[in-house]
Parts: structure tokens; sequence; C-alpha cells
């Protein structure tokens, strides 16, 4: 039986492979490393403006509730 690829598995899809798999260290490392991994960060130039600073901000915002809307 050949080893799954836990890096091309998506995130759902690593959790699904846990759950059904509870004696799979592996990928129950593999899927701890995953939750714990932080996102890349913005950054945002020194230069901006209170006024573009909050107008960054409400555009993540949308941004975010955009994807968590449902359709």
């Amino acid at each position: 039986m050949s080893k799954p690829n836990f890096d091309a598995m998506s995130k759902a899809e690593l959790r699904a492979y846990v759950i059904a798999h509870q004696d799979d260290q592996e990928a129950f490392y593999a899927f701890a490393d995953r939750l714990t991994a932080k996102p890349p960060s913005a950054t945002y130039p020194a230069s901006m403006t209170p006024e573009e600073i909050h107008k960054a901000i409400l555009d993540i915002i949308q941004q975010k509730q955009r994807r968590h809307s449902p359709s």
C-alpha cells in the first residue's frame, strides 16, 4: 500500500483522512502542522495614511465575507 501525499491534500481532505485512519500518526502530524502553520501576513508601507489603512482593512473584511457567504 502506498503512502498518500499529505501535501497534495486540501485541509478538508487531510482532516477526513485523519478521521478515517486514526492510527496513522504521520497523517495526524501532517494535519497538526497544517493547522498550526501561519498564513502569510500582508505588509503595508509605513507611508500609508490612516484612511488608506482603514480602507485596506475594510477590503480584507469584505473579501473574507464574500468567501464565506453562501452562494
